[in-house]
């Protein structure tokens, strides 16, 4: 069968996969208990590739998850799993990159916003966690958001600059406005997302050549890696309550990159401790799994997407 190059939703996403025309995927939207290790399916959508659920965010209130679908945002109630669409306004191309604040109040996305040109062009924008008009936060360009600080004043994302040369974590004022570049080493650094005290910053680097997870302070001071194993592992998402990190590991080398459709595991990170363990078996996924804030309020869930096709 005659097969198509089709691009992710998320243009940092740089994998591309090949897939034929008009292919399913069976998107099982799942949360995963930490403790006994019990996966739910607690929505299952089939849609053509590149019409998938995606990137499932967790509210605040803990009644619903927020996903992205084609650009656009649902939310799904856990007592009636079904999908109803989030009013972005303009902004009906936004990729992974999206969550809640702290105190569930303020949706924060990332939307490829054409009016700046085509290509890279994804910037952040704020807006009511019911649905809004979108109100832009980041001038500078491609920008996309991992995280909100515990009180709600800064955001920390991944960015492009220097003619797409650098792609670091940097940080700005949720009212736009001067944005800090926290790190500068070679290689992609993405998925920067505060620490729910507010004093760190989490944060996925190629530095070494291997993907892995590091920590610095909220200024950028003291960055460490954390993570030194075979896998790729990317976007750490630290607990509400503090004591733990999930985050999602390709089990082979992707050369900087998170493709959709490869073997891929969760797994979860005693913070105190620094102990280690698989918090799913391995599935069929990758870019739209868990690429944003996915924890249940009371810390004892996540929530991811595993596929099929």
């Amino acid at each position: 069968m005659r097969t198509a190059t089709i691009h992710l939703t998320c243009l940092l996403c740089a994998a591309i996969v090949e897939v034929a025309p008009a292919q399913n995927v069976t998107a099982n939207v799942e949360t995963v208990d930490i403790t006994t290790r019990l996966r739910t399916v607690v929505f299952t959508d089939v849609a053509p590739f590149g019409n998938h659920l995606e990137a499932p965010n967790w509210s605040r209130s803990g009644k619903s998850l927020l996903l992205n679908r084609m650009g656009k945002l649902y939310k799904m109630r856990f007592d009636k799993p079904r999908l109803s669409k989030v009013h972005t306004g303009f902004a009906k191309a936004c990729n992974n990159d999206h969550g809640y604040s702290f105190d569930g109040n303020t949706l924060i996305i990332s939307h490829n916003d054409e009016r700046v040109g085509k290509g890279a062009n994804s910037r952040i924008f704020k807006m009511p966690a019911t649905g809004g008009k979108p109100i832009l936060v980041t001038e500078n360009y491609p920008s996309y958001w991992h995280g909100i600080s515990p009180d709600g004043q800064m955001l920390v994302y991944c960015a492009g600059r220097n003619d797409l040369k650098d792609w670091d974590v940097y940080a700005i004022s949720i009212q736009g406005g001067f944005e800090k570049r926290l790190t500068d080493a070679p290689g992609l650094d993405d998925g920067p997302e505060y620490s729910p005290d507010g004093k760190y910053i989490y944060f996925n680097s190629h530095r070494t050549g291997r993907m892995h997870i590091w920590r610095m302070n909220a200024d950028g001071s003291e960055q460490t890696q954390i993570t030194n194993d075979a896998y790729d592992n990317w976007f750490a998402h630290p607990s509400p309550d503090g004591k733990w990190l999930a985050y999602i590991s390709y089990l082979e080398d992707q050369q900087g990159n998170h493709p959709f459709g490869k073997d891929v595991k969760l797994r979860l990170m005693n913070i105190e401790t620094g102990e280690i363990t698989d918090l799913t078996d391995v599935f069929f996924g990758g870019q739209g799994s868990f690429n944003v804030p996915s924890w249940s309020p009371d810390s004892k869930q996540v929530a991811f997407v595993s596929y099929k096709n």
